[in-house]
């Protein structure tokens, strides 16, 4: 088998949760790849991978719904005309490996549990933010994230949980915060990326971004509600995310900050040439049938952000 047909065999621990709670049936995942695979060959406004790995995360993600799963791989490709500031230049060069080594952001070697969610935490007052921009440090998240779509079965299967430090957020972060992005990151989440998140939970916030929440809040679904958390002090977040489970900076076992930024730092350099290979890639709207997905689609204010829905 070539590499292009081979998916990762799971853990036990996994298998059995892909099977009991994404309904995976391993023996069907063939035939259901080939009929995405047709799919795609069938749409003139769409340059997608085909790869079964990648595949597979859409599945697992739309919960082996074949039509949410075309859609969902269709917003995925459509984005990077719908959002220029995310997708524009991404590329794996200087500024992104500077970025990266500010320890911004971070995705944690153990899970939750055996069979559990990645650990993410985002330290958004680590970057100079005279220096770069939040959409950059954004970008970067996505390409970590396509990362994951590729190497990080228990994401693909549990999710992620998202702990959001707010140490050392300043005024010209908090300037950098546009209700806009705030939007089009929603929606990218619940209409494009494969991943569902567990969890966000806020530690070290000053009141000021007591605001950002609200506004936050606001733009999501009940569902989504329940799972933001503002925790005052870190044994709050310990009975969520148990300590053993943090970076040795947060109390706990799971590696330091510097060797998660040293392992991802290389993780993104040799993906260097997948990045340059993924500008061919995306839609083509004038060649859509129907209407075209843009930014004024997925954005348009009329009732888009009234409800967000992930399951």
């Amino acid at each position: 088998m070539s590499d292009a047909n081979t998916i990762r065999r799971l853990s036990p621990e996994l298998a059995k949760k892909a099977q009991d709670e994404l309904g995976e049936v391993p023996e069907r995942i063939d035939e259901d790849i080939d009929t995405l695979r047709t799919w795609i060959s069938k749409q003139p406004h769409l340059k997608a991978r085909q790869d079964a790995q990648f595949l597979v995360a859409f599945l697992r993600g739309c919960k082996y719904s074949l039509e949410k799963t075309k859609l969902k791989l269709d917003n995925f490709y459509a984005m990077r005309g719908a959002v220029p500031e995310l997708y524009k230049n991404r590329f794996v060069g200087e500024k992104q490996l500077a970025i990266l080594d500010t320890g911004c952001l971070l995705r944690l070697p153990k899970p939750l549990k055996t069979d559990g969610p990645r650990i993410h935490i985002s330290r958004y007052g680590q970057y100079d933010s005279k220096k770069y921009t939040i959409a950059e440090v954004v970008q970067i998240s996505t390409m970590l994230g396509e990362i994951q779509i590729r190497e990080d079965d228990n994401a693909m299967v549990s999710g992620f949980v998202e702990i959001i430090d707010m140490k050392g957020v300043g005024v010209g972060h908090i300037l950098q915060f546009d209700v806009v992005l705030i939007k089009k990151l929603a929606v990218l989440g619940d209409k494009a990326l494969p991943y569902r998140p567990k969890g966000f939970h806020f530690v070290n916030a000053p009141a000021s971004a007591e605001k950002i929440m609200s506004i936050a809040k606001s733009l999501m679904s009940d569902k989504i509600k329940k799972r933001f958390h503002i925790h005052s002090n870190l044994e709050s977040l310990y009975e969520y995310v148990p300590k053993d489970c943090l970076p040795a900076e947060y109390g706990g076992s799971n590696g330091t900050i510097q060797d998660v930024v040293n392992t991802w730092k290389t993780k993104l350099t040799s993906y260097k040439p997948f990045f340059e290979e993924e500008v061919s890639y995306g839609t083509n709207e004038k060649l859509r049938r129907g209407q075209p997905v843009n930014a004024e689609s997925l954005f348009g204010i009329e009732g888009s952000f009234r409800k967000l829905e992930i399951d």
